[in-house]
């Protein structure tokens, strides 16, 4: 029998009012593996990651983490996850160091002071650990986002936009960290973005939703050779635009 994986997820439902933002949605992330959730604006995508960590109750269906079931079992496996937005602020008077501090103690750190160094190297963070949030940058924000998000070097990590409002020398910087992070890890990373190069570079499988289903799988590559596209790119228009894939045609 194969390894239990990451998130299981099925028959995954939430409506809000007369509006199905979920419908019936079912996948598995393999443990390991990074995994890209692509669709437009409005497929269910944020809603989805939403139920994962909790924020959100599901209307039916069953969602399993590392092997436990959500919600029951959330505190068995709550510290062995984490998350990052950057649209999702931290508390602004706080510094950079005050905010990963209060990270830190809530997920029990043995040395917090030695983790947050060691974070703040590798995102280049050192020079503004007592700047106050709310006078950092938006990149310097989302570099902030993903300390927080690896304070307490996780199993499964959950990314929306990882990267935005990075320019391309940083962008490429935290990603080459998040492969390494990975790997070295075993880790397995749920990536919700729009920077389709960044989908092509950072995932193993690429999940396709469009209007709270899911309508499509494969690698990049599959994905590729599917619809007859060079790029993930024009893959996404072709779903966006209700273009069908070339097999299909």
């Amino acid at each position: 029998m194969g390894a239990e994986p990451a998130i299981r997820i099925e028959g995954l439902v939430k409506r809000f009012g007369a509006v199905q933002a979920v419908a019936g949605l079912d996948f598995c992330v393999p443990a390991g593996a990074t995994v890209a959730l692509l669709g437009p604006n409005g497929a269910g995508k944020t809603t989805t990651i939403a139920m994962l960590l909790g924020l959100l109750e599901p209307d039916a269906g069953t969602i399993r983490l590392l092997g436990r079931k959500m919600p029951d079992e959330r505190y068995a496996v709550l510290h062995r996850l984490n998350f990052s937005s950057p649209y999702v602020d931290l508390p602004l008077r706080l510094t950079v160091r005050q905010n990963l501090f209060v990270y830190a103690d809530l997920y029990g750190l043995a040395d917090p002071e030695g983790r947050i160094a060691e974070l703040a190297r590798t995102l280049e963070l050192e020079a503004l650990l007592d700047r106050p949030t709310g006078k950092l940058s938006a990149g310097q924000k989302t570099r902030l986002h993903l300390a927080k998000a690896l304070i307490n070097d996780p199993e499964l990590l959950l990314l929306d936009e990882p990267t935005a409002s990075l320019d391309p020398d940083s962008a490429d910087r935290l990603r080459g960290h998040l492969e390494r992070w990975r790997r070295s890890r075993g880790a397995t990373i749920l990536l919700a973005s729009h920077n389709m190069a960044e989908v092509e570079r950072l995932a193993d499988l690429v999940l396709l939703m469009k209007a709270g289903r899911l309508v499509d799988r494969g690698t990049p590559a599959e994905l590729l050779a599917r619809y007859g596209r060079r790029t993930l790119e024009e893959v996404f228009l072709d779903l966006a635009r209700d273009r069908r894939a070339a097999s299909a045609a």
